[in-house]
Formats: C-alpha cells, structure tokens, sequence
C-alpha cells in the first residue's frame, strides 16, 4: 500500500512538474473534445493522476469529434462539415481513407473500438477495420417509429432513438420508443425486447452479449443476436450513459451517480462522487462522467476495484 501510493504521488508531481515548464508529457489515458476553442485536447497521465494537455494536430479545423474506446482513431468533422477517418497514436494524428464517408449527426463508436457507427437521418452506415483499413460492414434503414414522442408540445425527429454497436460491425441495438429492435446489416431485425422510453441499449466487448438500462430492469442478454438468453436486475431510474468493462465482467451505469455491478452475481455498488455525471464515455481503462468546462473531470477508473477520481480543470 506504501509503495503503491508513493508511486502515485511521483506520478502527479512529474506531471505538475512538466506543467509548470509549460509542457505535460507522459501516456495518453484519454482525449476529450474542448467545445470552446475546437480542439481534441489529450490527458496525459495515469487515473488519478492525470492532466488535461496538449491539443491534436488533425491539418484541418475540427467542429466536432468522436474519439474510439481504444484511443487508437478518431472520427473528425471539419468546419466544411467533411469527415475524416484518423488513427491516433500517443497523441499524433495519421488520416485512413474511408470508403463513402459521410458527416454523421452522430458517431457511435462499438464498445472495442473496431466498429463504428455513423447516424444520419434514417439510416447508419457501419465501418469496421478501425484503425486502419476502415470499410464499410453496411448500412441499415431505420425502421418507422414505433412512437413518435412529444417534448414540450413539439414532436422529436424520427431516427433519435440511442443506437449500440457491436464490435464485429454487424449489429445495433436501436431504442425505438418502447423496444430495443436488434437490427443486421444482412437485413434481419425483431424486437429484442420493451424498454421504458430513453433506455439505454449497450454491447459487450468481443461480442453479442448485451444490455438494456431502464428505470424498471436491466436486461442482460447473453448472444443478442442468436438466443439472447435473458436475466433481469433492479432497473436504474435516470440512466444516461452505461458501459461494460473491457472483459465484460462489470457492468457501470451513469445515472444521479454512477453504479458498478457484477455481471455475474448482480451485486451492484454505488460509487461515491462529488459531481453530477452527464454521461458515461469509454476512454481506455477509464470512463469519463462529463465534457471539458470550467471544473474538473470526473473518470471512472473501471480496474479490479473501481473509483472515482478528478483531473485537473484545464488552464
């Protein structure tokens, strides 16, 4: 326990150090997108002792982007709302041509990185071969809207459900009002199962296992796509973001606070956090709880014994 905090200490002071000369070296743990200057802003660093550092050289401006769970590719839009396929390696950007790639209202990156998901208006088209030979797997129509719902008096666009993808580039889980539909690129689909409105769909790594967050259960299918045997836990009202650990033995769901549960056994523990997540976005061995701004960020170190801690807010 002594050495391992003394080693947590070094770290931290060798990042402040290289901070106060006006540079941050180390590992990249993570990227987040700084929505008020439009860059990718790296975070140099191990969990709990990390900063939010240097900015990614794309060669073009960017508008928004989508990083991969792996940290290994990007999805880029630029300011002429072009999209651009990079691979990404300890901070430095390398562009991949991509096959009829088109600028996404969304991306959807699969829970491994190696598929991703591009949403435009009634339909996805899916990549995978990330990150380096990214191809197109297919696209898929979105079925007609099973409930069209309503927000203060306006109906919401058809086609805004949450979307999941499978890492084989083969799949999604696409919330169409009260059902989960599974949908293939082959063209197969069937409802999988009902969900409360605004559930959250989300794959396994590696696989079709799977599972479904409402404020009633949580779904746990075993092979969503063959016989997506099913089990049910304790739902968990307010679930805005949900994500497995990389050997899908844990399952963590991001909601008034963020709960990691046992896959196996069900057990679920309530991870103390002096913040408010907004969502749940997979960077490497963490996840992280919110967007760049004027406070810190908040991770979820996903190791044996899951935490919560903070980087720095950036100067």
């Amino acid at each position: 326990m002594f050495f391992s905090k003394t080693l947590l200490l070094c770290a931290a002071g060798a990042i402040t150090l290289a901070a106060q000369q006006g540079s941050v070296s180390g590992p990249v743990s993570g990227y987040v997108f700084d929505g008020r200057t439009k860059v990718l802003r790296t975070i140099r660093g191990i969990p709990g002792a990390s900063l939010v550092s240097d900015s990614v050289d794309f060669g073009v401006a960017a508008a928004s982007a989508w990083v991969s769970p792996k940290l290994d590719s990007a999805l880029i839009v630029d300011a002429s709302n072009a999209a651009h396929i990079y691979r990404l390696d300890n901070g430095k950007a390398t562009e991949r041509q991509a096959p009829g790639l088109v600028a996404p209202e969304r991306a959807v990156f699969s829970p491994g990185g190696t598929a991703l998901a591009l949403v435009t208006p009634g339909s996805v088209r899916i990549y995978k071969g990330l990150p380096d030979a990214p191809t197109v797997t297919g696209t898929i129509e979105l079925p007609a809207d099973r409930v069209v719902a309503m927000e203060r008096g306006k109906r919401l666009r058809p086609g805004g459900g949450a979307i999941a993808v499978s890492d084989d580039g083969l799949y999604l889980l696409y919330v169409n009002g009260d059902a989960i539909e599974l949908l293939g690129v082959g063209g197969d689909s069937r409802q999988l199962t009902s969900a409360a409105a605004g559930a959250t769909p989300v794959f396994a790594p590696g696989g079709h296992d799977a599972a479904v967050i409402d404020g009633q259960a949580i779904a746990l299918f075993q092979d969503a796509a063959g016989a997506a045997t099913v089990r049910r836990l304790p739902g968990i009202s307010g679930a805005h973001g949900a994500g497995f650990s990389a050997d899908g033995k844990r399952l963590f769901v991001a909601a008034a606070s963020v709960a990691s549960i046992d896959v196996a056994t069900g057990d679920r523990t309530d991870l103390s956090c002096n913040c408010r997540p907004a969502g749940l976005v997979r960077m490497g061995s963490v996840f992280r709880l919110n967007d760049l701004g004027s406070g810190p960020l908040w991770l979820v170190d996903a190791s044996a014994e899951p935490r919560i801690v903070f980087v720095p807010a950036a100067q």
